[in-house]
């Protein structure tokens, strides 16, 4: 058995799989938290949230963000990726700065309009 706090709603259902019994979920408030907590389990995902360096001098960061989850132990090397990244301005909100990471049809996007 595992126990997790749901991230799914505010409410924070603190959650128990039972992976023996067929991933049964117990805890959880909504069909939401069930959801989260198999997945959680069975592929954890995570979207990502960061900065990387622009060209400007009023505003050398620009913040970025996969636009949709990626598996959870691709975090970290999908940072590193960000690390080599600058971006030339001007640049629009919802520009892809890195398409397709790791063959998962995500891509990391600004957040913000930089001039």
């Amino acid at each position: 058995m595992t126990e997790l706090i749901c991230i799914t709603c505010p409410r924070g259902c603190h959650l128990t799989v039972d992976e023996e019994n067929g991933y049964t979920v117990t805890g959880n408030s909504c069909k939401r938290g069930e959801i989260y907590g198999v997945n959680e389990i069975k592929n954890p995902v995570r979207v990502i949230t960061s900065t990387v360096r622009t060209d400007s001098v009023t505003h050398p960061r620009c913040p970025v963000k996969t636009n949709g989850a990626i598996p959870k132990g691709k975090m970290f090397e999908a940072m590193a990726l960000l690390d080599d990244v600058e971006l030339k301005t001007p640049v629009d909100a919802g520009e892809v700065v890195i398409a397709n990471l790791f063959d998962t049809g995500i891509d990391f996007v600004t957040c913000k309009a930089v001039e």
